[in-house]
């Protein structure tokens, strides 16, 4: 089972560029500032920039799917026919993110919280 889509990783190149352009957007600043991530919360919503993600394999915007039990929902994608693009990680805090392919290229984001 899943809690939604709460979250959402862009790849970016240049991540001053990306953290601007995304400050006037969402018109708040960001959450977490570090030189290999930049989050903001707007609406209900978290909004990732990666300057790693391009290396790691995302072409666009990753959705993340919340889950409560992100190896078993892992596990079923890549049964489904999922390709396997980013095993489970540790991203700090406990937080668990994982994502796949599907036959048609999209990119499935699952992440769950240390609270699930």
């Amino acid at each position: 089972m899943t809690a939604g889509l709460k979250t959402v990783i862009y790849p970016v190149k240049d991540l001053t560029r990306a953290k601007a352009l995304f400050s006037a957007l969402l018109e708040v600043e960001p959450y977490a500032d570090e030189p290999y991530y930049v989050g903001f919360k707007d609406a209900g919503q978290d909004v990732g920039l990666d300057p790693n993600g391009h290396a790691k394999g995302m072409t666009g915007p990753v959705p993340y799917w919340h889950v409560s039990d992100i190896r078993a929902r892992l596990a079923a994608l890549v049964d489904a026919g999922a390709e396997l693009m980013q095993d489970v990680q540790d991203v700090g805090g406990g937080r668990l993110i994982a994502f796949v392919k599907d036959a048609d290229g999209n990119l499935v984001g699952l992440l769950q919280d240390p609270a699930s």
